[in-house]
């Protein structure tokens, strides 16, 4: 079996991945700037299909326009030149210090006004370079302590700020939709929309719901101990996956960005066996970070290993379906019932109360001495994953 990536796999990968020069809070750069023409050329030697960017990945900030011209055309040359697409964009608004209290829900009306320009001059960028998605990570929407952010008023700027974005697009004629990215915390001691749950119920309360949708990342929702595979589910369910960020992580501790299978296997298993079954056709997007101790060979060792892993993850997911005894042991668990709706075709509450077969006449003690023979299957699906 050859696990080896082309672009109809739609693996893509953010600038600022590979070209995570290594620093952290308690260290340094531990590598040199790489630059993003380079990234373009190695990924789409590796086999990916796209790379996409925050602004500042491509343009250093405060740039004059004739510099960021000259960056943008060598950009522009080195996707015609392999092929690759830019699926996605996004703007940074945490980097620098102007945002240490936010953009879009700064306390200072100034500085969300120039967050909101920032944004509005990169999705022109975007929207330029073919990109269909902007993602939009608030990491500085939140606060460390109660009295310092209103939430309420914060979330009226936020809708505010996403209102105003979407009339934008929509003048503009650009064929744009919003990944909203949730992450619990860090660098805020608590942001908002910490969960897809939350953005999802936020998005609904927006002028234009129909153009936001979520970005949900491995890491993010590991961090608040929640299962990340459920979360696509339910993204999926509300037919508002547009975007996803594939990494590694180990458990409840800061965004460690692993490559992607590194960190909770199962659940990248769940993930890929999900993604492969669903009607998602997006990019498989990898937001990680080359581990500090690697150098430049290393880094490229971890971008493979991010496709690899899928594609392994993506066979065993597939032999686990066609496996005949996997079948048997889905309809054990009764899989098929749960398919089934509860109540029958026009059933009314009436007729449910009507059916004595339903409360009256059940058999409780044998519904509950019934086993759903959960282990069997897991098991199964261990054997498949370990490849034995």
């Amino acid at each position: 079996m050859s696990y080896e990536p082309v672009p109809a796999d739609k693996f893509s990968f953010g600038l600022w991945t590979v070209g995570w020069q290594g620093r952290d809070p308690f260290g340094d750069a531990t590598r040199a700037p790489l630059d993003p023409v380079e990234s373009v050329h190695r990924l789409s030697e590796l086999g990916a299909y796209g790379v996409t960017f925050h602004d500042d990945d491509l343009i250093p900030f405060g740039a004059p326009e004739g510099e960021r011209e000259a960056h943008v055309k060598r950009f522009r040359q080195a996707l015609d030149a392999t092929g690759m697409t830019v699926p996605m964009a996004t703007t940074n608004l945490f980097t620098h210090p102007v945002f240490k209290d936010g953009a879009f829900t700064a306390n200072d009306r100034d500085v969300r006004r120039f967050a909101l320009r920032k944004t509005m001059r990169n999705i022109d960028l975007a929207a330029g370079l073919g990109a269909r998605t902007y993602v939009a990570w608030g990491g500085r929407e939140g606060a460390e302590s109660g009295a310092a952010k209103d939430v309420r008023a914060a979330l009226d700027r936020m809708k505010e700020a996403f209102d105003l974005l979407a009339q934008y697009v929509t003048e503009q004629g650009y064929d744009l939709r919003f990944a909203l990215e949730p992450k619990p915390n860090e660098p805020r001691g608590d942001i908002l929309l910490p969960t897809v749950g939350h953005a999802l119920a936020f998005i609904e309360r927006l002028e234009r719901p129909e153009l936001f949708g979520v970005n949900p990342e491995v890491g993010h929702e590991q961090m608040a101990g929640l299962n990340y595979p459920h979360g696509i589910a339910q993204a999926l369910w509300a037919g508002k996956l547009f975007h996803l960020d594939l990494n590694g992580q180990s458990g409840i501790k800061y965004d460690q960005d692993l490559r992607f299978g590194a960190g909770d296997l199962r659940a990248a298993f769940w993930l890929v066996d999900l993604l492969e079954s669903s009607d998602y056709d997006g990019p498989r997007h990898f937001d990680f970070k080359p581990p500090r101790t690697e150098d430049t060979d290393g880094v490229w060792a971890s971008a493979a290993g991010c496709m690899r892993n899928y594609l392994i993850l993506r066979e065993r997911a597939a032999a686990f379906r066609a496996d005949p005894a996997v079948r048997e042991a889905l309809r054990a668990s009764r899989l098929d019932e749960l398919a089934r709706p509860t109540l029958d075709p026009g059933e009314t509450p009436g007729a449910l109360l009507a059916d004595r077969g339903a409360y009256e006449d059940f058999d409780v003690a044998a519904a509950a001495g019934r086993g759903m023979a959960f282990e069997h299957l897991d098991q199964l699906a261990m054997d498949h994953l370990l490849g034995v």
